[in-house]
């Protein structure tokens, strides 16, 4: 799951771009957030995203095949967490995950 987020955030960063990787501890989960400094994910394909075999952008189709995001859901669903979009724009996105301890 988390190296699903990774790979992820490691293609949609542009060269000399960022990814941060944080985890915590709250309130008897862990959760993990994976940000990146890409061109963030419109709106209307927010929970597209999480489907399997969707790619939003066929310009960077090298490789992959647009499973990563939906397992790092399936994974985190079938341990009672999830996996979401904390917040995304221009600027990146930040995803979220939070797994029971």
């Amino acid at each position: 799951m988390v190296g699903n987020l990774l790979g992820n955030a490691l293609i949609y960063t542009p060269p000399g771009g960022a990814v941060d990787i944080a985890v915590a501890r709250s309130n008897g989960h862990v959760e993990v957030r994976v940000a990146d400094t890409g061109p963030g994910v419109p709106e209307q394909d927010r929970e597209r995203v999480f489907e399997r075999f969707v790619r939003l952008d066929p310009a960077r189709a090298a490789g992959g095949s647009g499973l990563g995001l939906a397992i790092a859901r399936w994974v985190a669903e079938a341990h009672g967490g999830n996996v979401r979009i904390i917040s995304t724009g221009p600027g990146g996105t930040v995803f979220g995950a939070s797994l029971p301890s």
